[in-house]
């Protein structure tokens, strides 16, 4: 069509750095983050990141230059997010569970510039440093009663950092929508974690998308229990300064600590792992009154047993739950608990399945024909996703990233089936799912949810095993809860109650269970365990 013109006027560049703007202008004197006895305006914050964005500018930081960090769950990991963008770098959060030899083997990948460490991960921080050729300058996050003197050689303080930055710092902002803004590394439960690298555009358009999906209004106030390292904090980060609300950081994210914040500062909502239900469910039940309000929870990962679940709501929580993955930007679809806790373990645990704003495509497919599977309930195929909110891509890793992205879709490599609604049942991940030889598919998912619901098991995995007559069998890796105690044969007759007889374990092995630095179970550890010393059923539990 003639008269049609690009240009700055009706083009600019998607970046969720204009949320910031956007809120110390709306919102400049309300509370943007608290901490213990600090609490900043988005005024504050906002200068705060311009200072950061400008120090870092000074230090020789250019666009695409990326900045680690190390630290947990504290307002300057916040800043991190948009002060590091601003100076046109990218931010990558590293997860505070891994051992210098990871930490290491991740900053190598990144070859970073900088890294802002806490201090109380600077010495793990200065052996990962050892093993680098060009190891990055170390800032470290100083708490208030510490002193420049105590920093290690050749570092910076945070603050000293920031007080270098001029406040009139002009933004570089990127010149590219889908330039990067950060990197996340994914949990590492199948091997050594990647970097999935995230865009400007895609972590804007997901912030909105995370404001739709959780039905989110102007000024929440958001309680920090979930990482932030973990998929840039699910896109959090950012949609809080889109809403002009309040970040709440608490220390030790404990059952007390929650209920504390949540009556001090009226939070609405926080989200994590599924473990922060049994956290609630077992601490306070007995020990706090009722919510004064309600207050959302948003879980990603296996659910507790119904009891928990029942606990939680009683006390007033609302609980939702959602699926997605590192990949993804975090959840992707997401499904209220509220009306679901009469129906069986099977429905509770059903994923939102329904497209959101933000994801153009949600589908189950033949990943030979990438043919959808028919809406029956029954017949298995890939979770698939298409959006403009998946990552760019896997760090140096483009044999990967084609893969990911084979045929114009993103392959989850999970496993569902499609029922007559349309809605989706996760089933397994791919590598997981065991096939009998009778041509049963067996979801070790669906297992591990039945040992979960034994009361003396705490943790349970469920892997295949080849078997001359049988084709590959389940068997079940248990950890029993302390002071606990429970036989192999006790077990299996409880699994022989509530499972088809082909799904039931053919051998239950007890002792603690390896997991990755973000808590998922290694199976593929297990498998390799099994293959190498062969399993045999354990009489008895420890």
């Amino acid at each position: 069509m003639e008269g049609l013109l690009q240009s700055p006027a009706n083009y600019v560049p998607l970046s969720p750095i204009s949320f910031l703007e956007r809120a110390a202008f709306v919102y400049g004197d309300q509370v943007s983050l608290v901490y213990g006895n600090k609490t900043y305006l988005w005024r504050e914050t906002h200068q705060r990141c311009l200072k950061l964005a400008s120090a870092l500018s000074q230090m020789g930081i250019t666009r695409g230059d990326v900045v680690a960090a190390l630290a947990p769950n504290i307002p300057v990991l916040y800043e991190l997010y948009f002060g590091v963008p601003m100076a046109g770098a990218v931010i990558s959060a590293l997860n505070t569970r891994h051992d210098a030899p990871m930490l290491g083997l991740l900053l190598s990948q990144l070859e970073a510039k900088i890294i802002c460490v806490h201090h109380q991960f600077v010495e793990i921080t200065l052996k990962a440093l050892e093993v680098l050729s060009k190891p990055p300058l170390l800032i470290v996050m100083t708490e208030s009663d510490q002193t420049a003197h105590q920093l290690p050689q050749n570092s910076l303080s945070y603050e000293g950092l920031v007080a270098m930055g001029k406040h009139d710092f002009e933004i570089i902002r990127p010149k590219d929508e889908c330039d990067p803004i950060s990197v996340n590394f994914t949990s590492g439960s199948t091997g050594t974690p990647k970097g999935t690298v995230y865009s400007h555009r895609a972590t804007y358009l997901n912030s909105l998308g995370v404001i739709l999906r959780y039905d989110m209004r102007a000024m929440p106030v958001f309680l920090w229990t979930v990482d932030i390292f973990r998929c840039s904090g699910w896109c959090f980060t950012w949609a809080m300064a889109a809403l002009g609300g309040a970040n709440i950081f608490i220390g030790n994210v404990t059952a007390e600590a929650i209920f504390d914040a949540i009556c001090l500062h009226k939070v609405t909502y926080l989200c994590g792992a599924p473990t922060i239900l049994n956290r609630i469910a077992e601490t306070c039940s007995a020990n706090f009154p009722p919510l004064p309000h309600k207050v959302e929870i948003i879980v990603a990962g296996a659910l507790p047993p119904l009891q928990i679940l029942n606990k939680v709501q009683e006390m007033g929580f609302i609980v939702s739950h959602s699926y997605g993955m590192t990949e993804a930007l975090g959840p992707v679809i997401m499904k209220s608990l509220m009306h679901e806790l009469d129906d069986d373990r099977e429905k509770i645990r059903c994923r939102e399945k329904i497209h959101n704003m933000m994801m153009e495509g949600v589908d189950v497919k033949d990943p030979t024909t990438m043919t959808s599977v028919p809406f029956d309930g029954k017949t298995v195929g890939e979770i698939m996703f298409r959006s403009n909110t998946l990552m760019s891509g896997y760090l140096k890793n483009p044999q990967e990233t084609q893969q990911a992205f084979k045929n114009g879709w993103y392959r989850t490599r999970d496993l569902g089936v499609r029922d007559t609604d349309g809605y989706i049942h996760i089933k397994d991940r791919a590598v997981d799912i065991i096939l009998s030889s009778g041509g049963e598919t067996i979801s070790t998912i669906e297992v591990e949810a039945v040992l979960a619901s034994h009361p003396a098991i705490e943790a349970a995995a469920v892997v295949g095993r080849p078997n001359d007559d049988l084709g590959d069998v389940p068997c079940a890796f248990v950890k029993l809860k302390e002071g606990c105690r429970a036989s192999a044969q006790e077990i299996v007759e409880f699994c022989e109650d509530k499972l088809a007889h082909y799904m039931v374990p053919k051998s239950v092995d007890f002792g603690d269970l390896p997991t990755s630095s973000t808590g998922k179970i290694q199976k593929f550890v297990l498998r390799g365990r099994d293959k190498a010393t062969g399993s045999h059923s354990h009489s008895n539990g420890h």
